[in-house]
């Protein structure tokens, strides 16, 4: 599967990402408006913003209000049936999804990279290898000049700094895909912290930010920190980002077409649930996000509404994923899921 890789200028701002957005559909209007309420992952919130805009412009009879609260938060919010979708980073587990009294279908929208970005005074290119990168974050490697953060960057010069650790503060899907590599490719990471929406860090000192915005504000004012946060916010904030060494021992930057690169053997099973480690080639630090419906909801209007929704993302919605740095979903796994949607949910 190939994932497009055209690159156009991003238009979503890092300052209306956890806003409430009223949309609507492209498609022919239900008889009475209906409003869909969301909540969750902040991983694809500049993408939902947009979606929001453009189908705003035809459509304004079904109003989606989207809350970017994490990805915890949104599937806690879906179990419990205060909103009509979620939204995660993290595909739904068996046991979260057995909790669902009204069933789920989870909708791959999109995929895209983890920066590890950094604030080092005098270090405008940092690499940082496979043993490196998760030796910072299990807490064994504690300052910029320690000898094997040297010998992945040779001539330059690191400073005699302590480490600053910026994570996150929330359940959060980004610290999914980023736990989740870091656990793939060091025992002795997944060992201590494992790959979990909240982990327990045993970083000294670590500095906790709400959300990706949160995590990119702290690095951004905090010299000698380090953190992780998608793509897309480390660009909107002109934040550094190291190159991580991949399977192949590249080091790599993140950008759409190395997570292109990464995502395009990717295979999507039945229920379109991926979880995505140590891909073998591209940027290594990659995951996609999903939207989570129920398959019953209280009324025909309601599913209905929530249908063309999901409809319109896979369809016209895709157009703008590339813009924005995330990967689109191949149309042949878009179909399958469309399939699935219109047939099962009510």
């Amino acid at each position: 599967m190939i994932f497009s890789t055209t690159v156009l200028n991003r238009i979503a701002t890092t300052s209306v990402m956890a806003t409430a957005v009223a949309i609507g559909p492209i498609f022919t209007a239900v008889a009475q408006a209906e409003t869909l309420n969301g909540a969750g992952a902040t991983f694809p919130a500049p993408l939902y913003v947009q979606y929001a805009r453009e189908i705003k412009k035809k459509n304004p009879d079904i109003s989606i209000n989207y809350q970017a609260i994490g990805s915890g938060g949104g599937i806690s919010q879906f179990t419990a049936g205060t909103v009509d979708f979620g939204a995660s980073d993290a595909a739904m587990t068996d046991g979260e999804i057995a909790k669902i009294k009204n069933g789920v279908v989870l909708v791959p929208t999109a995929g895209g990279a983890v920066s590890v970005v950094y604030n080092l005074p005098g270090v405008s290119e940092l690499k940082l290898s496979r043993k490196t990168l998760p030796g910072i974050f299990s807490g064994q490697i504690t300052k910029w000049n320690d000898e094997q953060i040297k010998a992945d960057n040779p001539g330059v010069n690191l400073p005699n700094l302590p480490i600053k650790a910026v994570v996150r503060a929330d359940g959060s899907g980004t610290t999914f895909i980023f736990t989740n590599h870091l656990s793939s490719i060091s025992s002795y990471f997944k060992g201590r912290i494992g790959t979990s929406k909240s982990p327990s860090w045993t970083i000294p000192n670590a500095l906790k930010g709400k959300g990706n915005p949160g995590v990119a504000n702290l690095v951004s004012r905090t010299p000698g920190s380090i953190g992780y946060v998608e793509y897309q916010y480390a660009q909107t904030n002109k934040l550094a980002s190291a190159q991580v060494q991949n399977k192949q021992g590249q080091f790599v930057s993140p950008s759409l077409e190395s997570a292109n690169q990464a995502l395009s053997t990717v295979n999507f099973p039945e229920n379109f649930r991926v979880f995505v480690g140590d891909p073998d080639q591209g940027y290594p630090i990659v995951g996609l996000t999903w939207l989570l419906i129920y398959k019953n909801y209280p009324n025909a209007a309601k599913g209905s509404a929530v249908k063309k929704w999901v409809n319109w993302v896979l369809t016209d919605g895709q157009k703008l994923n590339d813009g924005l740095n995330y990967t689109r979903i191949p149309s042949s796994v878009a179909n399958q899921v469309l399939q699935t949607v219109n047939n099962s949910v009510k």
